[in-house]
C-alpha cells in the first residue's frame, strides 16, 4: 500500500470516529427505549448502549468508534446503523467511510410529483420536459413535450418503451441507429442499481417482445450512464426536430430524472411554430 493510500484510509477512519461519536451523541436512552436513573455527565448514548443495541461487543465497537482499523461486514453495519437510527443517506454515509460500497437505495421508489416540480416543468416553456422514475416510466411533462413526442393525458409511457416504438423516433433511423446502444446502456446502469425491481423487469420483459432491435441490444450486457446527447425525431407537422437532452437527477428524491430537451438551431422555429399551432 503506498504512503497516499495509508493516508486515505486514516483520514477516512477518523471520519468514521467522528461521524459515529455524532450520531450517538444526538441521541437518548429514551430515544431508544433504554430506562435511565439520574442525570448523566455527557448527551446521548453510551458506547457499551450502543454496542447491546447492535448486538456486538462493546470492545469491538469502541476499536470501530476510535478509528482503528478494524475489518467490518455489511451485516454488521447495517445493526449499527439500527441502533444509531441512521436515514439512508447516513446509512450510505456510514458504508463509504467503512470503506464499503454503499447498500442500494430503497426499494420503494419516490413517485410524487410536488408543485416545486410542477412549475420546474411548466417553467421549461416552449421547450419539451419530462419527469420519469428510476424505471424511466412518465410522471409528468409540460405541454411541449405533449406535442412533440405524442404523449397522451392519462395514459402511460415510458421513455425507453417510446424510444423503441415511436414512429416518431424510428422515423430518423440514422439517427436512431446511432444513439440505441447508448440508451441500452444507461438502461441497465440504472436497472443493476435495484436488482429485483419489479418495474425494471416488466419493462425489458415487455419491449423484448415488441422491438427486436431493443432484445438484440440487451443481450450485448453494455453498460453506460445518462450523457448529453441528441435527441432526434420527426413530427408529423413539424418535420424534423433536433434537441439536446440532459438528465438531472432531483436532488432530494434520487429515484427521479428531469429530462430537458433543448432545441438545436433550426428546430427552435419548427418547435415555435408548432406550439402556436398546439
Amino acid at each position: 500500500m503506498t504512503i497516499e493510500a495509508i493516508g486515505d484510509s486514516t483520514r477516512r477512519r477518523e471520519r468514521l470516529r467522528d461521524f459515529l461519536r455524532a450520531r450517538r451523541a444526538r441521541l437518548t436512552p429514551g430515544d431508544v427505549g433504554i430506562p435511565t436513573a439520574g442525570r448523566r455527565r455527557t448527551p446521548g448514548l453510551r458506547r457499551e448502549e450502543v454496542a447491546l443495541l447492535a448486538g456486538v461487543g462493546v470492545s469491538w465497537y469502541t476499536w470501530l468508534e476510535q478509528g482503528r482499523d478494524i475489518t467490518v461486514s455489511t451485516g454488521v453495519l447495517d445493526a449499527i446503523a439500527g441502533a444509531l437510527r441512521l436515514g439512508e443517506p447516513e446509512r450510505a454515509h456510514l458504508y463509504s467511510l467503512a470503506g464499503l460500497n454503499p447498500p442500494p437505495a430503497g426499494r420503494t421508489p419516490a413517485s410524487e410529483v410536488t408543485p416545486e416540480l410542477r412549475r420546474l416543468l411548466d417553467g421549461w416553456e416552449g421547450r419539451p420536459a419530462v419527469l420519469r422514475d428510476r424505471n424511466w416510466d412518465v410522471l409528468a411533462f409540460n405541454e411541449t413535450a405533449r406535442s412533440v413526442f405524442g404523449f397522451a393525458e392519462g395514459a402511460a409511457h415510458n421513455c425507453l418503451v417510446t424510444f423503441f416504438t415511436s414512429p416518431r423516433y424510428l422515423a430518423m433511423r440514422e439517427t436512431w441507429v446511432s444513439a440505441a446502444p447508448a440508451v441500452v446502456a444507461a438502461y441497465r446502469a440504472d436497472w443493476a442499481r435495484f436488482p429485483g425491481d419489479a418495474g425494471f423487469e416488466r419493462v425489458v420483459a415487455d419491449l423484448g417482445v415488441v422491438s427486436p432491435d431493443f432484445a438484440e441490444l440487451w443481450e450485448r450486457h453494455e453498460v453506460g450512464v445518462p450523457a448529453q446527447a441528441v435527441n432526434a425525431l420527426r413530427h408529423p407537422r413539424a418535420g424534423e426536430l433536433f434537441f439536446d437532452a440532459t438528465t438531472l437527477t432531483v436532488a432530494d428524491r434520487p429515484g427521479l430524472n428531469l429530462v430537458l430537451y433543448d432545441p438545436r438551431p433550426g428546430t427552435g422555429e419548427r418547435l415555435a411554430a408548432l406550439t402556436r399551432t398546439a
